[in-house]
């Protein structure tokens, strides 16, 4: 640890300074040094700080807390991850409210290929239960290597972390408390066993108990960690809701298992497909097929070929050679990359679907037919 450690954590320990006014802070002095070094004046002046906050950044027991907290961080050999360091995980950097710092203990590339947040009802029903089972137990034949994100909640959280060590799949946890300890004190072994293949992930230092709103607060990380969230089971209300309102409001793709219609912990997740928010899934097989995946029972991805003799069209050419490189691609990064105003490039692809050599999937995506 250095001494930007102690100044990045001290730039999450600043009252009235959040996540997005930290971001802030960050691009206009260019590091939490800076930000602490600052004059008072200079500090007022930056859109948004003014004269409370500039004094709230340079309240001495700031860093003294900060100091305390890097202490507990290091004995404890627990990473640091901030919003600038190369190796902090580049799908949650890309949410607005990322958070600055997050603390992670365990063993597990945070960065994998594949991530996929699995959320769900803490009363979960034999359905959910056998849902999960089935979903992470197909997921792990056919993507090996996948890191499974949960909250360590009761109900579908554990059920799926502790599927996912069974199947010896990485699982992190996000926690809505300080790494000093574990809630429910009942899944303290499971955590254990995680930090082998996985590990528990948390934006709040030690000495931070497991408040209500923590955990609102921490499933836009279960969210911005992932590619996808995926809804095993829910009430009509409830936290993995607000999990899968969040993925959706940062882009990313959400599914649903739908459930009958007369079951109460099943309303959530049938509200979520009727609604748009969530696509609908039955199996692994779904859910990869949605996401263009495209994973081999083997876990090897399938080799696309094809044969375009007859195809003259220089243009066209490259709109199918890109898609085949990048299967399950928008429309607007095919414009940025292969430099076609969307105009013309709308009419390619249109005669591509028609001719049957690429069709389109939800969200506006394109894939080889």
């Amino acid at each position: 640890m250095t001494n930007q450690n102690l100044y990045q954590i001290g730039l999450t320990m600043i009252n009235g300074i959040g996540d997005i006014l930290g971001r802030q802070l960050l691009q206009t002095l260019g590091s939490a040094e800076a930000i602490f070094t600052e004059t008072p004046k200079a500090l007022e002046k930056i859109p948004g700080i003014g004269k409370m906050l500039a004094a709230e950044i340079k309240r001495a027991d700031v860093l003294k807390r900060a100091e305390k907290e890097l202490a507990f961080v290091e004995k404890n050999k627990i990473n640091c991850f901030f919003l600038t360091d190369d190796n902090y995980p580049p799908r949650l950097r890309e949410c607005e409210d990322a958070p600055l710092l997050f603390y992670f203990k365990g063993d597990t590339n945070l960065n994998a290929k594949r991530v996929v947040s699995i959320v769900g009802t803490r009363k979960a029903t034999d359905y959910g239960k056998t849902l999960s089972g089935k979903f992470i137990s197909q997921l792990s034949a056919l993507i090996p290597d996948i890191l499974i994100v949960s909250g360590l909640a009761y109900g579908i959280d554990i059920i799926s972390h502790r599927h996912a060590l069974d199947n010896r799949l990485p699982t992190v946890a996000v926690l809505a408390h300080g790494l000093d300890r574990i809630y429910p004190s009942s899944h303290r072994s499971t955590a254990i066993e995680m930090l082998e293949n996985g590990g528990l992930i948390t934006d709040f230092p030690s000495g931070t108990g497991p408040d209500k709103p923590n955990f609102i607060k921490r499933n836009r990380i279960i969210a911005g960690l992932a590619d996808a969230t995926v809804v095993i089971e829910s009430a009509d209300k409830g936290g993995s809701l607000v999990t899968a309102d969040i993925a959706f409001s940062y882009g990313r793709d959400v599914f649903a298992f739908p459930g009958r219609i007369s079951d109460p912990q099943s309303q959530g997740c049938n509200r979520l497909i009727l609604t748009n928010k969530a696509a609908l899934i039955t199996s692994a097989d779904d859910f990869i097929e949605a996401m263009c995946w495209n994973i081999h029972p083997k876990g090897k991805t399938y080799p696309l070929q094809i044969s375009l003799p007859f195809m003259e069209n220089e243009n066209k050419m490259k709109i199918i050679n890109f898609i085949k490189e990048n299967d399950g691609i928008h429309i607007n990064q095919l414009t940025a990359e292969l430099n076609i105003p969307v105009n013309q490039l709308s009419i390619f692809l249109f005669e591509l679907e028609l001719e049957g050599f690429i069709k389109v999937i939800p969200g506006g995506m394109y894939r080889l037919a």
